[in-house]
């Protein structure tokens, strides 16, 4: 089912980025002597590095995307050394060009479609053993038969959608189309950055390809650029699953710690706790209470006041507002708790899950279905004076068991708290 909803601008960003930089670099006419050197060595240094990156963490996919955008890089970057130092294209240039054009986004789509599924060993074999075939193939015919696979490579087989801008072999095209609409689907069935930055990258490869032999040193700086984007996808996966909660996506604990060690000299630190969630989940089975635990995550992701919500563990959860003070955050507190008051949940009969899409849309639509209500108690805390983020976080959690003790379902601060007890203990006296 697509996951259109968890589609987000940011997954492309750092690749974008990277692109339009080497686009940039690629338009640069006159190049000094340090970056001549770096663009010779770059795209190794790259793979190396990233190629590591990539193995010590054992993701085989992002590997072989960058070996076949480096092997591409290896044969055509033989043929424009030839050129720029003889003014002439090889023998072979042709055939060796053509081919590239043809297998780069094959092989590119096939794996970065391709997930591992299996025993780590067994798909490094099989990638391993596809990128052998198809090289072996390759270059045996080439070596066998050149000017009968350059006629065929290179012949026009449907001359109505061939236009004069086409600068690539016909055949590349629909490769390349057929590349673009698949990674197109796998993001917008499973939105990630390592998606995102393939589909940036197949663009990327389809604009240097025409660029070969004309932009000076476009083939080492795209392919680099490829390269980088894959293993900055890889580590943008890696910092997601470190630092944000998988269930809710929220930013999780690790990243709250880090955070409260950033705030400055005045801020206010909340603690909010779904009410009776035990209950709820004991009643209802564990996936009721996950979607429960969305829906009160994506309320409170959508706190005023510039606050910022966090997953703090189980059905607690944390917001913080830096720079504020506890009059200024209590309004907010206050109307997201109504907010999630307010909202009723419809609970629909497990056993009788609709088939697809537009079966569920009937039922909705004419079915009645159970409605259950969720509500939320807050606990909130201030910074005073020689007080770090650790005990205010505490007193927030304090004044959260007094938002139980009162009957849940509302806000309370610490101060609020502690001044209600002793007046109390006053009455008491």
């Amino acid at each position: 089912m697509p996951r259109s909803s968890a589609v987000r601008l940011s997954h492309f960003v750092p690749s974008l980025v990277l692109l339009l930089t080497g686009l940039a670099a690629a338009y640069v006419k006159e190049l000094n002597v340090f970056f001549t050197s770096l663009f010779n060595v770059l795209p190794t240094l790259v793979l190396l590095l990233g190629g590591a990156y990539c193995a010590v963490y054992r993701r085989q996919r992002e590997l072989f995307l960058m070996v076949t955008v480096y092997i591409a890089y290896f044969l055509l970057d033989t043929q424009t050394d030839y050129f720029r130092d003889n003014g002439v294209v090889r023998a072979d240039a042709a055939v060796v060009f053509h081919l590239c054009c043809l297998l780069l986004p094959l092989l590119y789509g096939l794996f970065a479609a391709w997930q591992e599924r299996t025993h780590l060993f067994q798909d490094m074999v099989a990638r391993f053993a596809v990128l052998l075939v198809f090289g072996s193939v390759a270059l045996s015919l080439e070596q066998s038969y050149p000017e009968a696979l350059l006629n065929w490579l290179a012949e026009i087989r449907w001359p109505a959608l061939h236009g004069a801008w086409m600068s690539l072999i016909q055949l590349s095209y629909p490769v390349f189309l057929a590349a673009f609409v698949l990674l197109g689907v796998q993001y917008w069935r499973h939105p990630r950055p390592l998606h995102a930055a393939q589909l940036v990258g197949l663009l990327g490869l389809f604009w240097m390809l025409p660029k070969t032999f004309i932009l000076p040193f476009t083939l080492n700086i795209l392919c680099s650029q490829v390269m980088l984007m894959i293993a900055a996808a890889v580590a943008h996966e890696a910092y997601q699953m470190a630092f944000r909660d998988e269930l809710t996506g929220l930013p999780g604990r690790r990243a709250l710690n880090e955070r409260l060690q950033r705030l400055g000299r005045n801020y206010v630190l909340a603690m909010s706790d779904v009410d009776h969630f035990k209950k709820f989940n004991d009643t209802h089975g564990h996936d009721v209470g996950d979607q429960v635990l969305r829906l009160v995550a994506s309320k409170l992701s959508k706190i005023g006041g510039g606050g910022r919500a966090y997953r703090y563990g189980g059905e607690e959860f944390a917001l913080v507002f830096a720079g504020k003070t506890l009059e200024e955050c209590l309004p907010h507190l206050e109307v997201i708790r109504e907010a999630i008051a307010t909202y009723n949940i419809h609970l629909r009969n497990p056993d009788s899950r609709p088939q697809d899409d537009q079966q569920g849309r009937q039922r909705r639509a004419g079915a009645a279905a159970t409605t259950v209500a969720v509500t939320v108690s807050i606990g909130a805390a201030e910074r005073q004076e020689q007080r770090t983020p650790e005990e205010v976080l505490k007193s927030a959690d304090q004044a959260l068991y007094s938002a139980k003790g009162a009957g849940r379902n509302c806000v309370m601060a610490f101060g609020q708290a502690r001044r209600g007890a002793v007046r109390m203990d006053e009455a008491a006296g």
